[in-house]
């Protein structure tokens, strides 16, 4: 755990906001990659993946506050601006993403499925980055462990404070118990969906030819909904339920069942070449 990666007098940069940052740029090339193999314009899209970003980051915020109101921002309403801290809950980001996204393909005219295509490549990218910022805060550790993969978080961690309210360490206790290290887990898996999406994609825009779109963002729904699903059942901090789910896994059920309709569409003959 390393929640502050440098300070620069009153300047504090926490690894978790770096992290993401590093995500978005790292992400950000391989688009410009992308639109460079199929002949699509990058400046056009600029404008586009800085609000991508934007709302992604509200959308997470906002899905987090309202998940953990009561037990972490009702005493303490101005830390829901403490985006920096951690606190932010991937799918409530997708969503708002994919409704800015859909607004600014209505706008621009431009044909929905393609360009989500190109995108779905590098979320699981940027997805991973911000994992890793997870891990160095100490959010969404997983359960207890005692495997020797497991992960000690220090004194006054999130998994310390979770676990020193259930009585199961002292106040005085230098660590937490040890948990799964689920973030990690996470991320490798986001670079693995990535690896495999990136190199379907350079395959296949080696020789483009007509197609409807929807395929590659399909397949990423699909793959990201199996491994979040599971990821759950690792998972050690506090989880909002929707019956016998989580949110996260009823979340990923809908995800499955879009992208493999996005694959079922795509696959049919094309009216036309794209």
């Amino acid at each position: 755990m390393h929640p502050d990666l440098f300070s620069l007098g009153p300047l504090h940069v926490k690894t978790y906001g770096a992290c993401m940052a590093v995500g978005f740029l790292v992400a950000w090339q391989v688009v410009a990659w992308a639109c460079k193999r199929t002949g699509r314009s990058m400046d056009k899209l600029s404008n586009l993946l800085v609000a991508l970003m934007i709302s992604g980051v509200v959308g997470s915020r906002i899905a987090y506050v309202v998940e953990h109101w009561s037990s972490e921002f009702a005493a303490h309403p101005l830390q829901v601006i403490r985006v920096d801290q951690g606190g932010l809950m991937f799918y409530g980001g997708l969503i708002l993403a994919l409704v800015t996204f859909l607004a600014w393909c209505r706008l621009k005219k431009e044909p929905v499925l393609p360009l989500a295509d190109v995108l779905a490549i590098v979320i699981p990218l940027g997805h991973a980055f911000g994992r890793i910022g997870c891990f160095f805060y100490g959010c969404c550790y997983g359960r207890l462990s005692e495997c020797a993969l497991a992960v000690r978080f220090p004194r006054g961690s999130p998994a310390w404070y979770e676990q020193q309210h259930a009585g199961l360490v002292d106040a005085s206790a230098p660590s937490a118990l040890g948990v799964l290290p689920t973030q990690l887990f996470e991320a490798a898996a986001c670079l693995a969906i990535f690896a495999g999406l990136f190199a379907w994609y350079a395959r296949w825009s080696a020789s483009p030819r007509a197609d409807r779109g929807g395929r590659f963002a399909g397949a990423y729904f699909m793959a990201y909904a199996v491994v979040r699903f599971g990821m759950e059942y690792l998972r050690g901090d506090p989880r909002a339920a929707v019956g016998p789910f989580s949110i996260s896994q009823t979340i990923s059920l809908a995800l499955f069942a879009i992208g493999a309709a996005l694959v079922a569409w795509s696959s049919r003959t094309p009216a036309k070449k794209m």
